[in-house]
């Protein structure tokens, strides 16, 4: 049986799943979906056409799904997807998108910390993390299981990799491949990311193969286009790789260097 505080509103409109808590003075707005499970904190904004997963917990002062922050929208009917068991603490902003993606996307597993923000058309993968005062701007694309540190910022359209891991106060206008660990200024490869791709069971051959094709592509005299046709003429290339050469064949910004 959910339980909603005297103080909350709740559109009669909005679905609300088995098992829901709503904390006080909390607005759940009409065409508003919350799966069975969830927590929502004192003071939170859901606003229409935003749909919470299971098992998800919405701390205090979050705003979720409002309208967003780009002179280019004109009211068109767009939303917010939040997958299960995700995490968004305090003071954390999610803006619906536009007619470019017509959605915002925040994945399962997810933890968004104090004052994250997530704009208009973000597609944000599961497992990842988001630490506090991160701000992404629109159009951006995080995979899964990556890490952004406390404080980064993302410029638009950028393009952020699976299990890629970005150093708290730094922001990039570049893509940021997988696997890697990004800092400095301006940010910049520094290496793999070892300890987290171990804790995800990589093994130390894949782990290998994985450092090779980036000393090929970035640490070598070949510049990437020539180190990636290198690669490709090898054959016989494990997922990992493959998935290195796509992102940057596919990058639409550039990657970091």
């Amino acid at each position: 049986m959910s339980k909603i505080h005297p103080t909350a509103i709740v559109d009669k409109k909005a679905i609300i799943g088995k098992d829901v808590t709503i904390g006080p003075f909390s607005w759940i707005q009409e065409e508003v979906e919350i799966g069975d499970g969830c927590e929502i904190g004192a003071s939170v904004v859901i606003c229409p056409k935003t749909t919470i997963g299971k098992e998800c917990k919405i701390l205090h002062h979050a705003a979720i799904g409002e309208f967003p922050q780009d002179l280019k929208f004109h009211g068109e009917v767009t939303s917010t997807e939040i997958g299960d068991r995700t995490t968004i603490r305090e003071f954390v902003t999610i803006h619906r998108g536009t007619e470019d993606r017509w959605k915002t996307v925040v994945g399962s597993d997810c933890l968004l910390m104090a004052y994250a923000h997530v704009a208009h058309d973000c597609i944000v993968g599961n497992k990842v993390i988001l630490a506090n005062n991160v701000n992404l701007a629109g159009h951006v694309v995080v995979e899964d299981y990556a890490i952004l540190g406390g404080m980064v910022g993302i410029h638009q359209f950028v393009h952020v990799g699976q299990h890629a891991l970005i150093a708290g106060g730094f922001r990039s206008t570049k893509d940021i491949p997988p696997y890697i660990i990004a800092a400095g200024e301006p940010v910049s490869f520094q290496g793999l990311n070892k300890v987290g791709l171990t804790r995800r069971n990589f093994s130390k051959e894949v782990i290998n193969e994985i450092k090779k094709a980036y000393q090929l592509i970035l640490r070598s005299k070949h510049n990437v286009s020539g180190a990636i046709k290198i690669l490709e003429q090898k054959g016989d290339l494990i997922p990992e790789v493959n998935n290195i050469i796509n992102f940057i064949k596919t990058s639409s910004r550039g990657i970091i260097r």
